[in-house]
């Protein structure tokens, strides 16, 4: 006996049928890779910084959302949170692990297999043990590096030059990052030559900036140096704004400082390094091997001299400052 099926039992079958199918082949795409960015400062201060680093990727042909996923991960200052961060992206198995310097040991303790590619402050990221040489870094790491040393000389070395009778020079460093210690060895080493007395104050929480800024004015420090720092990076309008109010010349790190009212800044292109790590992160996602891309030394560095801040506290810019200074702000 013929089974006679109607129209609209024919024209159901048939859409259970697509549906089913549609079904079964989103089940057969590949999953979206997903790169996992973990930092130790905040996201709000890294805005600028996540947003060349997604233009890298796309540089390479990714684009958040269309064929690949960002999940990130914020310490907010509080170092002792990056292992348990680390060790969260790493059971996600994301396909690149994106650090700051500050996240870069938590990470390398994570995983000695996902590729990390870090944005590193430090100068020397062999004697930190991050690779085995810039050329050739092997393992799973590369990335890309600040020079940080020849900044912070620098950085004093301007300092002095804008405010040369300051004898006494405070210098605030976070002692829980991972170049704090180098980095004081550097600046007493240049202090030594310049002549002058340093005050090294402390701070790794935001409830420090206060008795950091009145131990230097105790120590009766006449300027202030600030040490690169993604904690300090992402707390930079609170520096500025003590900095202000306690009336002390001060040189940061990062031209983002001097844009919001700091006296001073020379430092690496934050936003550009990060773009170089989107390129390298997007390399690795298409099959390229870590061990096989050097580490990239900055090459884009900018000083800044905010004329308002120097003449609100009295200061005279030499001709030969802003003759030199990538942007001059009035």
């Amino acid at each position: 006996m013929a089974i006679q099926i109607g129209r609209r039992e024919f024209i159901v079958t048939l859409g259970g049928a697509a549906i089913a199918s549609s079904l079964s082949a989103r089940a057969q795409q590949p999953a979206l890779p997903v790169i996992g960015f973990l930092n130790g400062g905040t996201a709000e201060g890294y805005a600028r910084a996540t947003d060349s680093f997604q233009q890298g990727l796309k540089e390479t042909g990714y684009i958040v959302g269309q064929n690949m996923a960002i999940e990130y991960r914020w310490a907010q200052g509080l170092y002792d949170r990056l292992p348990a961060l680390a060790a969260d992206l790493v059971e996600r198995r994301v396909a690149v692990l994106v650090v700051n310097n500050a996240a870069a040991p938590a990470a390398m303790a994570a995983t000695a297999t996902i590729p990390i590619v870090f944005a590193s402050g430090g100068d020397d990221p062999v004697r930190q043990g991050l690779v085995a040489s810039l050329n050739h870094p092997g393992r799973n790491v590369t990335g890309v590096t600040f020079l940080l040393d020849a900044v912070t000389t620098k950085n004093l070395d301007l300092l002095h030059q804008l405010v040369p009778k300051a004898a006494v020079v405070g210098v605030l460093i976070n002692p829980t990052d991972p170049n704090a210690e180098s980095q004081s060895g550097i600046l007493q080493a240049a202090a030594l030559k310049l002549g002058l007395q340093l005050r090294v104050s402390e701070a790794n929480t935001e409830s420090d900036f206060e008795r950091a800024f009145s131990a230097l004015i105790q120590s009766q420090a006449e300027a202030l140096i600030v040490v690169a720092d993604s904690f300090f990076f992402a707390r930079r309008h609170q520096l500025v704004a003590l900095a202000a109010r306690h009336a002390l010349p001060t040189v940061y790190p990062w031209r983002e400082a001097a844009e919001t009212g700091g006296m001073m800044s020379y430092g690496a292109s934050i936003p550009n390094a990060y773009r170089e790590v989107g390129i390298y992160s997007g390399r690795i996602l298409k099959g390229e091997k870590p061990a096989d891309l050097p580490v990239v030394q900055s090459t884009k560095f900018e000083f800044v001299i905010n004329l308002k801040t120097a003449k609100a506290l009295g200061l005279d810019v030499p001709l030969g400052l802003t003759a030199g200074a990538d942007e001059v702000i009035e």
